[in-house]
């Protein structure tokens, strides 16, 4: 009886946590396949334009890039601000082919981002220092995504933390943008 106990024990510890428990190392498992395409200015759908200028009034687009993945399909549409800052929106293809502002995103320095998520990312088993941050306001609820690039992994962001009313979440699965 007791060598079946052993087994099913060290089974149990071994299982994954529940999907609000953070990982112990807190580092994301790899993303899924994207398949990424630049778009000519000339070429961008109808309405990816005007999307950008409601949605960062001013914007001067820059290039564009399509991105299918998980049976959805993308437009990222970098360009700058009328103040010259650097700037990225995500735009959705909806089922009826409209386009759906999803997230408006910037590179900042790591030092930027605010100091609980800093210290949430820093409490993590893995702990790194990220070489890139992506700061992503998610245009449907206002919420902020931290986005960290571990060292030499430029691909995928490594590690996702959301801030909101003052309060940093390590996300224990990527976002869905």
């Amino acid at each position: 009886m007791r060598l079946l106990a052993l087994p099913l024990i060290a089974l149990a510890a071994c299982s994954p946590a529940g999907n609000d428990a953070a990982p112990a190392n807190g580092v994301l498992a790899e993303g899924p396949e994207t398949a990424i395409s630049n778009v000519a200015a000339t070429e961008l759908p109808t309405g990816v334009a005007e999307l950008a200028e409601v949605t960062v009034p001013g914007m001067r687009i820059a290039e564009a890039e399509r991105k299918d993945r998980d049976g959805r399909t993308y437009y990222d549409v970098e360009g700058t601000r009328p103040d010259g800052s650097e700037v990225e929106i995500d735009m959705l293809v909806q089922p009826d082919g409209s386009l759906k502002a999803v997230e408006v995103q910037r590179d900042i320095a790591w030092e930027a981002a605010p100091a609980p998520v800093r210290a949430a990312a820093a409490a993590t088993a893995d702990a790194f220092t990220p070489e890139r941050v992506i700061e992503s306001r998610q245009v449907e609820d206002g919420r902020i995504l931290y986005e960290l690039f571990a060292p030499g992994k430029p691909k995928d962001p490594a590690m996702e933390i959301a801030w909101a009313d003052g309060k940093a979440t390590l996300l224990t699965e990527r976002a869905i943008h």
